[in-house]
């Protein structure tokens, strides 16, 4: 990605090296079935308060508040690197929503290691990259990469783009309404319905990350040859079936909450092919 010569955002919390890795400051110890729980949000978007509610009850009431921390620069590339992704997401949602006659408040972005509070609760980085809509931030520990290169075998410069652009996605669905919309059907439907209603939430999100590759290549050039495969590659390294071949050698799709290898890397595309929110509604009958 042609990336060096973009835009630093203001919006960057790096709190990586301030005082170790423990969650809210009381080094939480993450048992067996913590860690099952976490599985579930390992890889982008789950709704951290549905895994961290129990952590907290199970952690005896870790804090959940996450007061205003003041914006940093970081110093090393891959900081640098997230500062200037997270400005191009501003520069892209900010003309589309001023285009509908809107204002875009854009999200933070926490760099962090090992833990960190958050308005969704006490968070691991086990938990992965997320967003929470409580406070309005993406939280991402950078070690999350090295994973996603190595054991995921989905490395590159836009990979990490695609997944806090995804992130971000979620943050546009907190602006727009659809996430309390979602919320609120989840908590009339069945499990299979809540896990079907998340997927097409992840979906969408992964369609929203597609728009601003779009923009991010047809008015900025940010993209480079290749740039695209690793982002589509990325998509199915963190599908579902994917995920759950890895981990327990067969797929259960009823318990999707994300959605496939494929339905990740149809959505993405779909975005990145329009750059237009009209595009992106999974939510149609019949759409995935």
């Amino acid at each position: 990605m042609r990336w060096r010569d973009g835009r630093r955002s203001q919006n960057v919390e790096d709190m990586r090296g301030r005082g170790g890795g423990s969650v809210g400051g009381m080094g939480a110890k993450f048992g067996v079935g913590t860690l099952v729980l976490m599985a579930a949000a390992y890889f982008l978007g789950v709704d951290p308060r549905l895994v961290m509610g129990v952590m907290q009850a199970t952690q005896g009431g870790l804090a959940t508040s996450s007061g205003p921390v003041q914006t940093s620069d970081p110093q090393d590339e891959a900081g640098q690197f997230m500062s200037v992704i997270l400005a191009d997401t501003e520069d892209t949602w900010s003309e589309i929503f001023a285009a509908a006659g809107q204002r875009y408040s854009p999200p933070r972005l926490r760099l962090y290691e090992g833990g960190t509070n958050s308005g969704c609760g006490a968070a691991s980085s086990d938990v992965g990259p997320f967003y929470c809509p409580a406070d309005q931030r993406v939280y991402i520990d950078l070690s999350f990469y090295k994973e996603l290169a190595q054991r995921f075998q989905a490395p590159g410069d836009f990979a990490q783009a695609y997944v806090l652009a995804h992130e971000v996605g979620h943050h546009v669905q907190q602006l727009t309404g659809i996430n309390d919309q979602v919320r609120r059907a989840q908590q009339r439907a069945s499990k299979d319905e809540q896990n079907a209603l998340q997927v097409r939430m992840e979906l969408q999100a992964d369609c929203f990350a597609g728009i601003w590759a779009h923009h991010a290549n047809r008015s900025r050039s940010l993209l480079e040859a290749g740039d695209i495969e690793e982002g589509l590659a990325a998509a199915a390294a963190v599908g579902d079936d994917t995920i759950q071949k890895r981990a327990q050698g067969y797929v259960v799709p009823e318990s999707f909450t994300h959605g496939s290898a494929a339905q990740r890397q149809n959505w993405f595309q779909r975005g990145y092919r329009s750059g237009t929110v009209r595009d992106c509604d999974t939510f149609g009958a019949g759409n995935l």
